[in-house]
């Protein structure tokens, strides 16, 4: 009887051991984390956001190559004629006495092996020479608007155009002004005249970004401004006009 009694005791306590085992093995079963509780369509929506979320991340940064500078300097050029070379706001070149004019401030910016663009610094236009040797202002940067620059023998600085010279001599053309200030013909100046001859006053020493060629085509001729062709027609009509304004005055006065 007691041996009957202990072994249904030891049957039991067996089969308590055994389905508390079961159960712990069916919860381990349910919590593996090899498997998902959500459904599959949670999962796939799940799956949908994150790849949103990572595409429309901020992009980085791409970063721009530096544009390459060129060192010129700002200056004024002084002739040996005792002129100024100035610049007006509607691109009219001339000399002037006036040394303290923001007009007679240019950018000298190398573009070449001792060729140099000059750029008046207020009316932001480029000095050109044209193949009649008339000098005119262009709003873009052509090949008529380099300049070679060279030393001379009495260390005056002179101009020449890289673009026109004569065709049976092969002399340059000059950049020059005469005794009253006013622009000559490329074709009419000699280097050993003193109105070839200039000498920079540099201001200041700045970096420029390299001008963008433009070719010699008819419609950038057309947009450019006017060659200065009249100017020794505008001075002589000035000089009339002051002459006249004074013979009034003496007529008047008498």
């Amino acid at each position: 009887m007691a041996a009957a009694i202990a072994s249904s005791l030891i049957r039991q306590k067996r089969q308590a051991r055994e389905s508390n085992s079961d159960k712990v093995a069916t919860n381990k079963r349910r919590s593996s984390p090899s498997k998902d509780p959500r459904s599959l369509c949670e999962r796939h929506i799940f799956n949908v956001f994150s790849k949103v979320r990572f595409c429309s991340g901020k992009k980085r940064p791409v970063r721009r190559k530096p544009e390459p500078q060129l060192k010129g300097i700002v200056t004024r050029l002084f002739s040996e004629q005792g002129f100024f070379l100035q610049m007006q706001p509607d691109g009219a070149i001339s000399g002037t006495k006036d040394e303290n004019s923001d007009y007679t401030l240019f950018n000298l910016i190398p573009v070449g092996l001792r060729v140099v663009a000059i750029q008046g610094v207020k009316a932001a236009l480029y000095v050109a020479m044209n193949a009649e040797g008339f000098l005119y202002t262009s709003d873009v940067f052509t090949p008529e608007c380099k300049f070679k620059e060279s030393v001379f023998e009495n260390y005056y600085v002179i101009y020449s155009s890289t673009q026109y010279r004569q065709h049976e001599s092969g002399r340059a053309w000059f950049l020059g002004l005469n005794k009253e200030g006013v622009i000559m013909k490329g074709n009419r100046v000699k280097k050993t005249k003193p109105c070839s001859h200039f000498v920079p006053r540099p201001i200041e020493v700045c970096m420029y970004k390299e001008p963008s060629l433009h070719e010699l085509e008819e419609k950038l001729l057309k947009s450019s401004r006017s060659p200065t062709m009249n100017s020794e027609e505008r001075a002589r009509s000035l000089e009339r006009e002051r002459q006249a304004a004074e013979s009034s005055t003496e007529r008047e006065a008498s």
